[in-house]
């Protein structure tokens, strides 16, 4: 078969992509890193068609959705836009957009720009790194590798090592309600990789699948790279609207939902259509995959039963994560799904690759089963709630002429503040990144067109000295326009 070369526009920046593979920092990281700088520098002038997921994948040797989710990050901070039907471009004006204009006295602040690897002030979805446990961590580590256990330097078990899935079992027991075996519980590296093994293994390239509109982007990345055909579906503040799924598309073979915090509008599904999902599921002989990234994270009441519970785990994976509650860098998350699949899931896992890292999960396991993570997360509520209301007293203070953050749950490590007036809230969220604020767009959340512009601010990972300065930029982008 005849290998289509690259057009001569991108061969030049294609071939000189080098990925390091012994590098601490991740592929997707490396390629964002790397077409971030090159639009930046005007190396990559706008109008520049880059490579597709495809090709970039098999050039590099990669899995196609390592290509695919650094593609929608480049696409949420607002360096790429995609022309349906035709691919992935630079954006317009984002050398330009680099530079910062030229601000009258006093009226903004302009901190120098952190180390790439240190998180932007108000980044959604990253924990306090500041406030990462690591005496507990490197006492947990220290346990695990105490007499040299050879057995961690070789392949383990695929569906990940069964101390951490009987520590996980019993976390999910009392933190959530959840009950499962630990031959349930299969470790993976993060939400994206659950969600990619549960298309790939549950489902056929065309298959409808449900998803929330707005969404979790790299969610969605992870389906339509498996084939699905993923079928928006309006949220309000009961959380996705199942009358409109089953009207649109009755005949899908899953939905992906995130019923206690939904991602990034925030609602909880109510319980009328927690039962009407799962009234669907069991008629059509669907699945659901219950994402529940945050749920460690409420600030007052109490969460709804967990959909795994009241469906007894038939038609319910159950899609957990470490990276919110300690650390992304860890790459460790979970899937709780039915007995009957867990062969399959195994199998499935050890094909992608092999299995999680033995020595963290041995470390992980040990911090859980000493009760380390339960305390780290009563630590983090306080800390949390503290930032939490330091951002809204900095949008309250500088920026409510602009931005309308009301109606925000007591809940979760984001919010969001949806502009007052219409505007450009990409082009605007690139103008602050230059200036080192990261303000993801919610237009860039939606599958479709968005309805209004606004923000995805995260404050867990933002210290509060740090909510006002950034405010005072994005407002005054903003203003503007």
């Amino acid at each position: 078969m005849e290998i289509p070369l690259p057009t001569p526009a991108i061969a030049p920046l294609w071939n000189s992509l080098m990925l390091d593979r012994q590098a601490p920092t991740s592929l997707q990281d490396q390629i964002v890193a790397y077409f971030r700088a090159a639009a930046l520098s005007g190396r990559l002038p706008a109008g520049t068609r880059l490579p597709s997921s495809r090709e970039l994948a098999r050039d590099q040797g990669l899995a196609r959705i390592t290509v695919v989710q650094a593609y929608d990050r480049l696409v949420a901070e607002g360096y790429v836009a995609a022309r349906a039907g035709a691919g992935m471009y630079v954006a317009d004006d984002v050398a330009a957009a680099a530079t910062p204009r030229p601000v009258a006295s006093g009226t903004i602040d302009a901190p120098a720009m952190p180390q790439p690897e240190v998180p932007l002030p108000l980044t959604a979805g990253i924990p306090a790194l500041d406030r990462f446990p690591w005496a507990d961590w490197a006492k947990a580590g220290a346990a695990a590798q105490r007499g040299g256990p050879a057995g961690l330097l070789a392949y383990g078990d695929p569906g990940g090592a069964m101390e951490l899935r009987a520590a996980i079992a019993n976390y999910v027991a009392v933190a959530r309600g959840i009950t499962c075996t630990p031959d349930q519980v299969i470790v993976i590296s993060g939400a994206q990789q659950g969600i990619d093994l549960v298309a790939r293994t549950l489902l056929c390239p065309g298959d409808a699948v449900w998803f929330e509109e707005p969404g979790y982007v790299a969610g969605r990345s992870a389906l339509a790279a498996a084939g699905l055909q993923v079928v928006p579906v309006p949220v309000d503040g009961d959380g996705m609207d199942v009358a409109i799924g089953l009207a649109t598309r009755p005949d899908a073979r899953l939905a992906l939902v995130a019923p206690t915090h939904q991602y990034p509008l925030g609602a909880t599904l109510s319980l009328g259509r927690r039962l009407a999902l799962l009234d669907w599921a069991e008629g059509a002989g669907a699945w659901v995959v219950e994402d529940d990234y945050d749920g460690e994270y409420r600030y007052g009441g109490r969460p709804l039963t967990p959909l795994h519970t009241l469906d007894g785990g038939r038609r319910v994976l159950y899609l957990g994560t470490f990276s919110k509650v300690l650390a992304p860098g860890l790459r460790l998350g979970y899937l709780i799904v039915p007995p009957a699949l867990v062969g399959r899931f195994t199998d499935a896992k050890w094909m992608q690759d092999r299995g999680a890292p033995a020595l963290t999960q041995q470390t992980l396991a040990r911090f859980i089963t000493q009760g380390r993570l339960a305390a780290h997360v009563r630590r983090m509520r306080p800390l949390y709630r503290a930032r939490r209301q330091a951002l809204l007293a900095a949008l309250a203070d500088h920026a409510a002429d602009v931005l309308d953050a009301a109606g925000n749950p007591d809940a979760g490590l984001h919010l969001v503040a949806r502009l007052r007036a219409p505007g450009d809230d990409g082009a605007i969220a690139q103008i602050v990144l230059a200036r080192g604020v990261k303000a993801a767009p919610l237009s860039a959340y939606y599958h479709g067109g968005a309805p209004a512009g606004g923000f995805v601010l995260g404050f867990a990972g933002t210290v509060e000295a740090a909510m006002d300065p950034a405010v005072r930029i994005l407002a005054t982008a903003i203003r503007r326009g």
